[in-house]
């Protein structure tokens, strides 16, 4: 029979597991405590949060949220980056502290509900933040209105230098004649 505390707590990662705009699993066996609290507060930064945790409980919470693939992938010292919104900055910052730390290893994850792989979770690190690239979606959509204006500048400018020549010419005839 189940503790009650072991049912809580895999209730509570099944919960998690659903709820989580994307979950990274990470083996961070060879980390010192200082090195882990370093990668915790990395993810804080952007909106996720490391979580160490049982394996059997673990595999049980993910195998009742319905991800019996992701709960095949748990094993060895196990930690759970759980993210809300951006999976790209949690997946940078995951990287940048894999390189900090070579023995920090990420070995998939879940994207929305679908199991990824680590070579995904490697990828969606190499892709550009979402204020990047909704700026250069932004700067996509201005750039008509910006060629425009400047055409219309451009059309002013000759314009205006057509009247000037039209007149200086004007001048020339009436001062001839």
């Amino acid at each position: 029979m189940a503790k009650p505390e072991k049912v809580e707590a895999v209730g509570e990662i099944s919960e998690r597991l659903q709820e989580a705009d994307a979950v990274l699993l990470t083996e961070y066996r060879g980390l010192h405590v200082g090195e882990i609290a370093d990668v915790r507060n990395a993810l804080r930064e952007v909106d996720a949060d490391l979580k160490v945790l049982k394996n059997t409980l673990a595999r049980i919470a993910a195998r009742d949220a319905g991800l019996e693939e992701f709960a095949s992938m748990i094993g060895g010292p196990t930690a759970m980056a759980f993210v809300r919104g951006d999976a790209i900055g949690a997946a940078k910052a995951l990287d940048e502290a894999a390189r900090k730390y070579p023995v920090l290893a990420v070995r998939g994850g879940i994207l929305r509900g679908k199991v990824i792989s680590e070579a995904q979770v490697a990828q969606l690190a190499t892709i550009e933040s979402r204020e990047v690239l909704l700026a250069r979606i932004a700067g996509l959509f201005n750039a008509p209105a910006q060629r425009t204006a400047g055409a219309a500048a451009a059309l002013l400018q000759n314009l205006g230098s057509m009247l000037s020549q039209v007149m200086a010419q004007k001048e020339e005839s009436v001062t001839a004649a």
